[in-house]
């Protein structure tokens, strides 16, 4: 499917659905005289080259011509000040109780009134890899933000003449319009000191003011993308896949969590070559509700720096850089400091020649989705048989906050969180995302499995143990073993991580965390006018496993 932005004049007007308040305000600003439109990361490249601040290192980007560069195109450094992170406490999503269209409109209105003096650049990409999938997306933000725009081109796919012609060929979707966003991150406000991120996601919309972190405009990009999914009959997927190409079948694995899960480090896993694997991404995709087959949406990587350090392997593959230091070798080139010493989060792009197996598209139906979860209740590994409960602790998946988030004050950082299926970009109903995966669960027979990536009690899980569970089910010689009183759920005996249901102190832990689990559903029932309520029979799924531990 693709998206459209053009109309014969007689569908333009207060009948046409497409057309709201906000995104009639923030698409106008598109075709200001003081617009200059940038369509290739070459033009780009020059731009950000030159902003002030840039800082240009001495490392080379590999192979530029295949991403739209030019021979010479040397890695760029960009660092933002105090603010290294996401803010979601900035985000107002319109749908949701309290948040008014008139008073948003307003501020946005004079946002982009503000910026008429200003020379603005409007850049364009695709989300979405492949003709099942689509949309095309516009941002538009001011000079002196030169460094955002090639990033955010870097990430997302520019427009050439191959997905130009998979755009123009696929089939069209009448009930979306294009993706535009619309961005002043020099823009303050007494009434949001952090900066707002508003959302018209039913038309396909947003506005980023006063906030200047490159994951906030790649997240908020993929948060429309991902509810133009979900109303089109995709399963919007905050993870990664990858497809063991097996002697005897292929066998597709989903892996969903948070940033510093490990859903990078599993999907990119290579198992000391010990599988021929083929990577489709490790952070944005979607899966068809219809045939099970998956679509990418990013070609690129948007990977921390904190575990690469300089003369890592995997430098090699750096487009752009952000928020890490830099110094000289010993030969007197500029070089990047990574591994975290400036600062939390350093981030960089890389290409997509990082993963030599990369396709856009999965055409085999995915097998197994796996969350990952930092809960020191859960073992390493559990199997979960039920198909509703497999999407209730989806919708529950428990987790630790990391440092690519950035808190309102008074949030403890090492309090444990639960984040509905990772994806804390949602612009829907919970109940939407709910019923995708139940369906995937139930009509496709997929497994589901929940791997603890922290620590199980006080023991460290490794991941070297993690990547062995993981073989051994990607291998069917995974022997699970019903788990005592459940009936859905199995574990595996694992040496010095055997869940012990006697221990009275272990199963009021376990019962614990599946009454705050049970106590989040219900909560949705109220929060926010109901709005992210769930069936109840998400919350049946608990209240069983709960009287099973009395």
């Amino acid at each position: 499917m693709s998206s459209g932005s053009r109309f014969n004049r007689g569908l333009i007007g207060k009948a046409n659905p497409l057309f709201s308040m906000i995104r009639t305000t923030v698409e106008t600003a598109f075709y200001g005289n003081n617009v200059t439109s940038i369509i290739s990361p070459c033009e780009a490249y020059k731009l950000a080259k030159a902003s002030p601040g840039t800082v240009v290192t001495d490392m080379p980007v590999f192979k530029p011509e295949k991403i739209g560069l030019e021979p010479d195109s040397k890695v760029l450094l960009f660092n933002d000040g105090a603010v290294t992170g996401r803010c979601a406490s900035a985000r107002r999503i319109l749908g949701e109780p309290g948040v008014n269209e008139a008073e948003y409109a307003s501020k946005i209105r004079e946002a982009i009134y503000n910026t008429r003096k200003k020379k603005m650049y409007h850049a364009q990409a695709y989300i979405g890899l492949n003709s099942d999938f689509m949309v095309k997306a516009h941002l538009l933000l001011p000079q002196d933000h030169e460094n955002i725009l090639y990033n955010w081109l870097l990430n997302f796919q520019f427009m050439n003449e191959h997905y130009n012609e998979m755009h123009e060929n696929s089939a069209k979707c009448e009930r979306e319009g294009e993706i535009f966003v619309f961005s002043d991150p020099d823009w303050q406000h007494p009434d949001h000191p952090l900066g707002l991120s508003f959302f018209d996601p039913e038309h396909n919309c947003a506005a980023i003011l006063g906030m200047r972190y490159f994951g906030e405009f790649k997240k908020g990009t993929l948060t429309l993308a991902w509810g133009c999914a979900n109303r089109n009959g995709f399963a919007a997927c905050h993870g990664g896949q990858k497809r063991y190409n097996l002697p005897d079948r292929k066998y597709v694995v989903g892996f969903f969590g948070l940033s510093g899960s490990g859903k990078s480090t599993l999907t990119h896993a290579k198992h000391n070559g010990k599988y021929d694997v083929t990577i489709l991404h490790d952070d944005a995709f979607v899966i068809s509700s219809k045939d099970g087959s998956s679509v990418a949406l990013e070609p690129s990587y948007f990977d921390k720096t904190s575990d690469y350090p300089l003369c890592s392997e995997d430098n090699k593959y750096l487009l752009s850089v952000q928020n890490v230091g830099a110094t000289q070798d010993e030969n007197g080139n500029i070089v990047i400091v990574t591994e975290d010493i400036r600062n939390g989060n350093g981030r960089a792009i890389k290409s997509r020649l990082w993963s030599p197996n990369r396709v856009d598209k999965f055409q085999e139906p995915v097998d197994t989705i796996i969350w990952l979860m930092k809960d020191p209740s859960i073992p390493p590994v559990v199997k979960v048989n039920s198909p509703i409960l497999a999407s209730t602790m989806g919708a529950t998946l428990a987790t630790k906050r990391t440092s690519a988030e950035r808190l309102a004050p008074g949030v403890n950082p090492d309090a444990l969180v639960i984040e509905p299926y990772a994806n804390p970009f949602r612009t829907y109903p919970l109940a939407n995302d709910y019923t995708r995966f139940l369906e995937l669960f139930e009509k496709r027979n997929i497994d589901c499995y929940i791997f603890n990536t922290g620590h199980f009690l006080d023991k460290k899980i490794p991941k070297e143990l993690t990547l062995k569970i993981l073989e051994s089910i990607v291998e069917g010689e995974a022997m699970f073993q019903k788990w005592q009183p459940f009936d859905d759920l199995e574990v595996l005996e694992i040496d010095g991580f055997s869940p012990d249901i006697t221990d009275d102190d272990y199963r009021k832990l376990l019962r614990d965390r599946f009454v705050d689990r049970l106590n989040f559903i219900k909560s949705r029932a109220s929060e926010k006018g109901g709005y992210d309520a769930l069936p109840s029979d998400a919350a049946d799924a608990l209240a069983s496993l709960i009287e099973r531990l009395k």
